[in-house]
């Protein structure tokens, strides 16, 4: 049964050769079915393909389907003879083609002889042969579908007479090929999807839905015309007589335009012209806001709007944005000037490819003066309907366009600018127009234009005030994350940072280093529970918080513990998770606690072997009256330590194990530098959770490394010292003795002088415990004196007359870095001096 035919046509009965072709009703044309098993062979041969193909059903089920459907679609046209230079061997007739405009898609052939993985359509000629005789060349219109499913059912063909679309009332139409479009694309859609069937074989109710759902999946079928008009192929198909009706109105239009005498078969259409033009602008309104404002992005929002009115209302549509909405950045909302650049953003068009782009490039940023429609319609606010450009028009528009003519795309043609507004601000404007050969923008076409511009305008000032937003979390966000060297006491260190790719994508995800006295590196990775301006701001001042904790040389269960304190001093929805290490290059040794992040991964030098440090879990920061413990991890110099957020290993629906183990395995992959081992992780969770079908990664990322390099003994000296002004002339000496075995040369002296000073400080200021003097050779030089006395010095200006308080400006003055902190004994002064390079 092929109920793509006339209702009213008789069933097939077997298909007897030279059975008449009924005469057809009006709006209907006969749609021929075929179904191609997986041999190739054809299984299904309606009534619709005897008629169009002029084969009876019981001479073509079972033949090879290449053998009778128009296959050569790419092959040149052979003349109107069996055996021209289109013929295919063995087949009923040749098959001449079009040229490319005249239908997309490849030739059918490919579909039958080589599989088919997405729909195609086509356009080919049949000519007559001895088995099959026919008047003159049938031109034929084809749509294929691959069909997946248990069945022997390969391909679904549909097929119709491209003659029969033609004729007096469609000769406004150019062009007619096949194509595909989504169902919902057209009014009762619904209905469309729900008498697909009706097209289809008969089969069973099961294998009908299936192939129904198949075919609105990869595109309900359409006929284009002239690329302004689709129409939906329907069981009963009102093509000829929905032309018809179009034609007439074009006509009934141009008589009452010109003011002639209305056509008495014209005059019923003239009292349903207005309300059909209006209905078509309103649907065409509701159709446009539906496919625009689906994102928040400003450039995916800009082409949205561009593509919705192009070919449907206009056929060249240009959108044009201040320099500050694509920016991302607020602006002046008074009127623009001459002096406001406009930026070229997106351009849609139906003319072929490339006849634009290199005239008027998007991205293009420009002024443009007062006497053009265009600054009319910037400073007005409202559209400027040009029913004509003139050729003096266009040459004004074009000398805009330093070095390009524009005017041959311009020229002629109808435009209507119409302005981008939202809170009553300019954003933009669009530019849109017409073929010459194509109506002219009317009044109605402003008013729908203007109602067009004003829903763009809201989405479009939407995105960008989300886009402003945006970027202001971002800014922050960066502002707030340290910038570490890739160098410290003893250990390298890279880390890296990824918003999320959700909404409000800006978290409170951080990482940060902190240098401490003797040689220390504390490492720290934090994460705020939540993500916008809110999280990024809480994470700025927990890290502050942090750093300032850490200058106090604080032990890591107490610095958790005081940050802890702040969180709910600060507020009741302050929670984040943290975790603190501080690495001892001289002791090789890592000090940690843990808030309730994620525990660090240690990878070690010797084997290569990676493993989850095994630290007390406890409780995030901000909940308050939980202890934090610490626990100490000997190391080895090459050692690695891994810590991250729980963005880098998390995604929703997967189990976080498998993102730990990967991140171990990561870890433990050998790099050329700290640099490549950090992408090798990110790489690797990303594709572990790809293939999982998991998506993408949504939440933010911070990621830290650090080689533990450590410090060799015999770079480190340390003495004790009575405190006693005599043992200042003996720490001189033993500074000096040992800066020359180590080959410091000119920074020696600064050294021996500072070093005397700190030591004269603290012998005077000690109790009873003896001085401790440190000398510690790396990258750089650090000097630390010890002693027990808990006050702490300060900076002074000392006056000419004083005896004391210059010993700290001297430091001050020729060091690289100094600073002071307490101890459970005491205090410590050190200072660091910058070296030469070896």
């Amino acid at each position: 049964m092929d109920r793509g035919t006339k209702r009213d046509a008789p069933v097939d009965q077997g298909g007897q050769d030279g059975e008449s072709t009924e005469a057809l009703g009006a709006g209907r044309i006969p749609l021929a079915v075929v179904v191609v098993d997986r041999d190739g062979l054809v299984s299904h041969w309606g009534a619709g393909a005897r008629r169009l193909f002029g084969l009876a059903k019981d001479d073509a089920l079972g033949r090879s389907a290449a053998d009778l459907l128009p296959v050569s679609g790419a092959l040149p046209d052979g003349g109107e003879g069996e055996g021209g230079p289109g013929a295919r061997p063995g087949s009923p007739g040749s098959y001449g083609s079009y040229a490319a405009s005249d239908g997309p898609g490849p030739g059918l052939e490919s579909s039958l002889d080589q599989g088919l993985s997405y729909p195609a359509a086509g356009r080919a000629r049949l000519a007559a042969t001895a088995d099959v005789p026919r008047s003159g060349r049938v031109d034929v219109l084809w749509w294929a579908y691959p069909l997946i499913g248990p069945g022997r059912e390969r391909l679904l063909v549909l097929a119709a007479d491209a003659e029969a679309l033609h004729g007096e009332e469609t000769e406004v139409f150019q062009r007619i090929a096949p194509g595909f479009a989504l169902h919902t694309d057209f009014p009762g859609s619904a209905d469309l999807a729900r008498r697909l069937s009706e097209i289809l074989p008969s089969m069973s109710v099961e294998e009908s839905a299936r192939i129904v759902t198949q075919v609105l999946e990869l595109g309900y079928p359409v006929l284009e015309f002239s690329q302004n008009d689709r129409v939906p192929v329907t069981p009963d198909w009102g093509v000829p007589r929905r032309a018809e009706r179009t034609a007439r109105r074009e006509r009934a239009a141009r008589a009452r335009a010109a003011g002639e005498p209305m056509p008495e078969e014209l005059r019923g259409e003239v009292e349903d012209l207005e309300y059909a033009a209006v209905r078509e602008h309103l649907e065409f309104l509701n159709e446009v806001s539906s496919r625009i404002g689906t994102s928040l992005d400003l450039s995916r929002t800009v082409v949205e709007v561009s593509k919705a009115v192009v070919p449907r209302f206009t056929d060249v549509a240009g959108t044009y944005l201040r320099e500050q909405v694509v920016a991302g950045e607020g602006f002046d909302e008074g009127v623009p000037d001459t002096t406001t650049l406009w930026h070229r953003v997106a351009l849609e068009h139906t003319d072929e490819p490339g006849r634009w782009d290199d005239v008027v490039p998007v991205g293009e940023a420009m002024p443009f003066p007062a006497h053009t429609p265009f600054f009319r319609c910037m400073t007005t606010g409202e559209p400027v309907l040009v029913p004509r450009i003139t050729e003096e028009m266009g040459h004004a528009i074009a000398s805009q366009f330093e070095k390009r003519d524009i005017r041959p795309l311009i020229t002629g043609r109808s435009m209507l600018v119409v302005p981008l507004k939202a809170r009553n601000a300019v954003l933009g404007f669009m530019i849109l127009l017409r073929h010459p050969k194509r109506r002219d923008f009317n009044d109605m076409d402003r008013v729908t234009g203007a109602e067009l511009a004003a829903r763009a305008g809201l989405v479009l000032d939407n995105a960008r005030m989300y886009t402003y937003q945006e970027n202001v979390a971002e800014t922050l966000q960066e502002s707030m994350l340290p910038h570490i060297p890739p160098r410290m006491a003893g250990c390298d260190i890279a880390t890296r940072y990824l918003p999320g790719t959700l909404l409000g994508r800006v978290g409170g995800d951080w990482f940060d280093s902190a240098k401490l006295p003797g040689a220390r590196t504390a490492f720290v990775v934090g994460d705020v529970m939540g993500h916008g301006l809110n999280s990024a701001a809480m994470m700025g001042q927990l890290r502050t918080a942090v750093q300032t904790m850490a200058a106090l040389d604080l032990p890591p269960a107490q610095l958790l513990r005081n940050l802890d304190d702040l969180a709910q001093r600060l507020g009741d929805t302050y929670l984040a998770t943290c975790l603190y290490a501080v690495y001892d290059p001289i002791a090789s040794e890592l000090h940690l606690a843990n808030a309730g992040h994620l525990p660090p991964v240690l990878v070690r030098a010797a084997d290569g072997r990676s493993e989850l440090l095994d630290l007390p879990t406890g409780a995030p920061i901000g909940v308050g009256g939980v202890p934090f413990e610490a626990v100490r991890v000997r190391v080895e110099p090459g050692d690695r330590l891994v810590m991250c957020t729980d963005g880098l290993v998390e995604v929703r629906g997967e189990d976080i194990g498998a993102g730990l183990a990967t991140l171990c395995a990561s870890a433990a992959h050998p790099a050329a530098s700290m640099d490549a081992a950090c992408d090798t992780i990110i790489r690797s969770l990303a594709a572990t959770f790809s293939q999982a079908g998991r998506g993408g990664r949504k939440d933010d990322v911070a990621l830290l490394m650090a080689r533990l390099s450590g410090i060799e003994p015999d770079h480190v000296a340390e003495w004790r010292l009575v405190p006693d002004p005599s043992e200042v002339a003996r720490a001189r000496a033993m500074v000096r003795e040992q800066l020359h075995a180590w080959g410091v040369g000119k920074p020696a002296g600064h050294a021996e002088l500072m070093v005397s000073e700190l030591v004269t400080n603290a012998v005077r200021h000690a109790h009873a415990r003896p001085v401790a003097l440190r000398l510690v050779h790396g990258d750089t030089l650090l000097c630390e004196v010890e002693d027990d006395d808990h006050e702490l010095p300060t900076l002074l200006d000392a006056e000419p007359t004083d005896e004391a308080g210059r010993g700290l400006r001297v430091v001050s003055t020729l060091a690289r870095e100094w600073g002071t902190s307490r101890t459970t004994s005491g205090k410590t002064v050190w200072f660091e001096l910058a070296l030469p390079r070896r």
